[in-house]
């Protein structure tokens, strides 16, 4: 089928977005408008300060938008309660950020059970789940460690494998490969891309590398508030 007869994962429509700043107004999205379906990985660029952290943080439901609507399985996400919001989230939504934002005081494998017991799943089921992922990602050896004794690396992988495990509709990346060096990142892009294509998620993910985002499926330029879809042979 083609995107015509296909129903949205997620779906924004003339999303505005202004900060103030003095006596000045700030336009970060104008009128921004998209569509993403289910299985598709989109990159999300743009220069720094353009506004993809605020735009990801929208279609993440931790902000508001001024204006505009944000579709999440056909459902319009942006007049739900902010307790709505939250299970939204929790059911549906996966976030990796540069930083991986890991709990200091517990291990990789307790990281990535901590989200499922959250959500009501069982002790037993969420540890199969989270050794399951872990081992996909190359940590069978590393599942008692805490995040102090992991490699930038490592951690990161730990941070994709709690951002999936709840098997969410979309995962949101915000620079996840920023903070590695360049044989690290391309180690852990690979990886989440595998994983990703392996399940069928979708994914956004904002990135400066372009090299990275020509190996996405579609992507997107975000410029003085403009959304705009971009050919490989343009960036």
């Amino acid at each position: 089928m083609d995107s015509g007869t296909r129903i949205p994962v997620l779906r924004l429509r003339d999303l505005d977005l202004t900060f103030h700043q003095g006596e000045r107004d700030i336009e970060i999205l104008k009128s921004a408008n998209g569509e993403v379906f289910g299985g598709e990985t989109i990159a999300l660029l743009g220069p720094s300060g353009a506004g993809k952290s605020s735009l990801l943080h929208i279609l993440g439901l931790l902000e508001r938008p001024n204006g505009g609507s944000v579709y999440l399985d056909g459902e319009d996400c942006i007049p739900l309660s902010d307790s709505e919001r939250t299970l939204m989230r929790r059911a549906k939504l996966g976030f990796v950020y540069q930083f991986h934002h890991l709990l200091p005081e517990f291990s990789a494998l307790e990281n990535v059970v901590l989200p499922q017991l959250i959500l009501g799943k069982s002790n037993s089921v969420a540890v199969k789940r989270a050794r399951e992922l872990l081992t996909e990602l190359g940590l069978s050896d590393r599942l008692e460690h805490r995040p102090g004794q992991l490699s930038g690396g490592e951690q990161q992988r730990v941070a994709i494998a709690r951002a999936v495990v709840n098997r969410p509709k979309v995962l949101l990346a915000d620079e996840p490969t920023g903070n590695l060096d360049p044989e690290t990142a391309e180690s852990v892009f690979q990886q989440l891309l595998k994983l990703v294509r392996d399940t069928g998620l979708t994914a956004i993910i904002a990135t400066h590398n372009l090299e990275l985002a020509r190996r996405m499926t579609r992507i997107w330029k975000l410029d003085q508030g403009k959304l705009a879809e971009a050919a490989p042979v343009d960036i």
